[in-house]
């Protein structure tokens, strides 16, 4: 059996493919097809469709979090593996060794080796780059993840080629049967600047650079393909805010900074790129709060239970409606009214603490960029003195402005759709869905 290679390639698309002549050449050698994707089109929702080949109803991954009401909090970018359901790929075949690098819902999946993004986080309140590794032993054998380069206003190639040497260094000392690797850079300046910017071009000619060593391995089939295509967007939708002015979202105030109160909200949203789960205590409020949603400005879709049923995203963990954005547009999580009132972790980069997605953490407060970069030097300076700081650099309502790409809604044009390439030509498709991708990869491990 030839090993196979499953290339994420975050935000992939046929229109950023004219700039990746290397990834070409591997449906030169095989095949490309359009691949379809599921909603919420966001990375945990597609790879775990990826992965065992169900719909979000099916696997219970309704987007990158959701509202956990048997806990009473927002959480997003778990990483326990048991939150997926479902036959995964690994399950499928018993015997087949599979590496995970960086792939989401890592820890706890049954597989032989593991690579995946894990901070040390201080007594003291210091964040630390660092990476979890199964086994054990094999942290050592890696260089320090770059962890300020996975994300934040610093986010950039070194991660993804770190990601890729991880990669490559499994499959020259462990030799496994299926390794998955993640490879984020194209969700940076596609986000900070739109997919039709000259960054977006550079990032891919870059990006495709990095991939080669993957790519050109004789000893491999290679399938790369990507969980969503990234759109323009200029429109940033403030539905925590309607919410609240409307007397539905409540929020409780400690130290002058509000924090949602999902306890006592007659409802809220999670919001998440270009979806938001709009949840809802009372039943008898569905309606209302539906008409509510649809009149705001840069909401397309509402969808009810018969509209969640029709996405395939019908399951417990869903918000009682589910809002989708208008193609320019895409949803903030934030619920206060004035900035004055914000939380501390709002202005950081922040991503277990934010009760919603936050593409501004791609940013530089852009009303004062000076400013925020000089923050961050003095907070460099002080970790390491070894004393508390506080990274607070990511504007508010300023950084929600600046966004310039999005994803989440299924797409509308097929050169901004994701997109599969294979370098075995005898498994062309011409089209491959989502939920297909695990079937033609167990047919490619035959």
């Amino acid at each position: 059996m030839t090993a196979l290679v499953v290339l994420d390639v975050v935000g992939l698309t046929p229109r950023l493919l004219e700039h990746m002549p290397r990834l070409r050449a591997v449906a030169d050698r095989g095949f490309q097809a359009p691949l379809g994707t599921v909603l919420p089109a966001v990375t945990c929702s597609v790879q775990s469709t990826f992965l065992t080949g169900l719909t979000p109803a099916g696997h219970g991954v309704v987007g990158n979090g959701w509202y956990f009401r048997d806990l009473g909090e927002v959480f997003l970018w778990r990483q326990h593996n048991a939150l997926v359901g479902g036959e995964k790929i690994w399950d499928a075949r018993p015997g087949l060794t599979v590496a995970n690098v960086c792939w989401w819902y890592a820890m706890g999946a049954n597989v032989d080796w593991t690579i995946t993004p894990r901070p040390i986080y201080r007594a003291d309140g210091r964040k630390e780059p660092d990476c979890y590794t199964y086994p054990p032993e094999l942290h050592d054998e890696l260089p320090p993840f770059p962890l300020f380069t996975y994300w934040g206003p610093g986010a950039g190639l070194p991660s993804s080629q770190w990601i890729v040497d991880a990669a490559r260094h499994l499959l020259d000392t462990r030799h496994p049967d299926l390794t998955l690797v993640y490879v984020p850079h194209l969700d940076y300046d596609l986000q900070r600047f739109g997919p039709s910017s000259p960054q977006a071009r550079r990032a891919a000619a870059e990006l495709d650079a990095v991939l080669a060593p993957l790519l050109d391995r004789p000893d491999t089939t290679v399938v790369a393909l990507s969980e969503y295509g990234i759109t323009d967007v200029n429109r940033p939708v403030d539905i925590n805010r309607l919410l609240r002015s409307e007397g539905l979202l409540n929020v409780h105030t400690q130290d002058g900074m509000e924090y949602l109160d999902p306890w006592t909200s007659r409802a809220f949203a999670v919001a998440d790129h270009q979806v938001a789960h709009v949840y809802v205590r009372e039943h008898g409020d569905i309606p209302a709060v539906a008409k509510l949603c649809a009149g705001l400005p840069g909401v397309a879709e509402v969808l009810d239970e018969t509209g969640k049923a029709a996405h395939g995203i019908d399951h417990a963990r869903s918000g009682e409606l589910v809002l989708v954005a208008e193609p320019d547009a895409w949803f903030t999580y934030y619920y206060w009214l004035d900035d004055a009132a914000a939380p501390d972790f709002a202005r950081c980069v922040e991503i277990h603490r934010k009760p919603g997605y936050d593409p501004a953490e791609l940013f530089f407060d852009p009303a004062a960029p000076g400013a925020a970069r000089r923050r961050a030097i003095t907070a460099v300076a002080r970790k390491k003195m070894g004393l508390r700081y506080l990274m607070n650099v990511v504007g508010l309502d300023a950084g929600a402005q600046a966004v310039r790409g999005s994803h989440g809604r299924l797409p509308a044009d097929p050169a901004d759709a994701p997109v599969l390439l294979c370098s075995e030509g005898a498994a062309a498709r011409e089209q491959v869905a989502a939920t297909e991708v695990k079937a033609l990869l167990l047919e490619l491990l035959s």
